[in-house]
């Protein structure tokens, strides 16, 4: 199969829409990571997705949306979810509800729930507005590995497995959206942690959000109630260890710094931000980490936010705890 990147012109969308609609895999950007979408409520074309990225079925796919209307097509919105929608999407935010019937069991995992979200990127919403149609997209790269940021990574790793990529330059936030679980409104809780927060979320619903939990939640009957879940995710090919606190890198080994260091160990040193912006360092995270990979290293060190850093930290931190977990 030839893989095809795309540049944005209206002809371009047109051709990629029509493309969806018939249910082929067209990768696209968004505002948090690049997604590899297929036909929603097309069984088959969602099949493609699991079979290029070689994604085991227990991992449930998220579903984008135009905007709320389209979204209550898919879910049984309660109060809280209609609120939080109307307040965060388009935007990083995918709320965990009651699926209707029409949405396919390949999507969920069998599970009687969906995630839903509705992406910023215009491009993505423009080819939502033209297909009509919902698109299930999980990060579009070989199960496992470490998310793409533009168009680059996902030919990287999936040229020659997928027909279409469609090039919206780099992304804006860089970690995939926050999840949150409103199958009972009245006890949310994040499954993911991203860019959108749980003292955010509180704030504007007044109601206590629980914090990402660590276990998984998978029955024997059904796969994960979210994406995102695995100990082991995001990772580099390259053994990735954290080291917290550390000011020395052994030969033939890499460090990730969460600022730019200085000192006799700059040559072999990567840095995400050069002023420790939070926003910088998720946006430049996963193309950090390709491009330590990339360099022939033996390991590969990272270094941690302190918990208590607020903001984009505990996606940032979930995200590299998970990047280095062991195999």
């Amino acid at each position: 199969m030839k893989t095809r990147t795309y540049s944005p012109t209206p002809a371009n969308l047109r051709r990629l829409a029509t493309a969806l609609q018939g249910g082929a895999l067209v990768a696209i950007p968004t505002e948090t990571v690049y997604g590899l979408a297929a036909h929603a409520l097309d069984a088959s074309a969602c099949e493609k997705i699991f079979k290029a990225k070689g994604r085991p079925a227990h991992d449930p796919l998220i579903v984008h949306v135009l905007d709320l209307a389209h979204a209550e097509l898919l879910a049984e919105f309660n109060y809280t979810a209609r609120k939080l929608a109307r307040q965060f999407w388009p935007g990083p935010l995918t709320l965990v509800l009651p699926k209707k019937p029409c949405v396919p069991e390949i999507v969920t995992a069998g599970r009687d729930t969906v995630a839903l979200r509705s992406p910023a990127h215009p491009l993505t919403r423009r080819l939502l507005r033209l297909a009509q149609i919902p698109l299930a997209a999980p990060s579009a790269n070989l199960f496992g590995y470490v998310s793409p940021t533009s168009a680059a990574h996902v030919l990287d790793g999936l040229a020659g497995k997928i027909p279409h990529i469609l090039d919206g330059g780099s992304c804006r936030v860089g970690v995939e959206s926050t999840i949150l679980d409103l199958t009972n409104a009245n006890r949310p809780r994040i499954l993911r942690p991203g860019m959108v927060t749980a003292q955010e979320l509180e704030k504007f619903i007044g109601t206590k959000v629980a914090e990402a939990a660590t276990r998984l939640r998978r029955s024997k009957k059904t796969g994960l109630i979210a994406p995102g879940m695995l100990p082991q995710h995001y990772s580099p090919h390259t053994p990735l260890i954290i080291k917290d606190g550390w000011t020395k890198l052994p030969a033939n080994t890499a460090g990730i710094f969460l600022r730019k260091p200085a000192g006799s160990i700059v040559a072999e040193a990567y840095w995400l931000s050069a002023r420790g912006s939070l926003a910088e360092v998720a946006r430049n995270l996963y193309r950090v980490l390709r491009q330590a990979d990339n360099a022939s290293h033996h390991q590969i060190w990272i270094e941690t936010l302190p918990a208590d850093s607020g903001g984009l930290a505990a996606a940032i931190n979930d995200r590299v705890r998970r990047a280095a977990a062991k195999r």
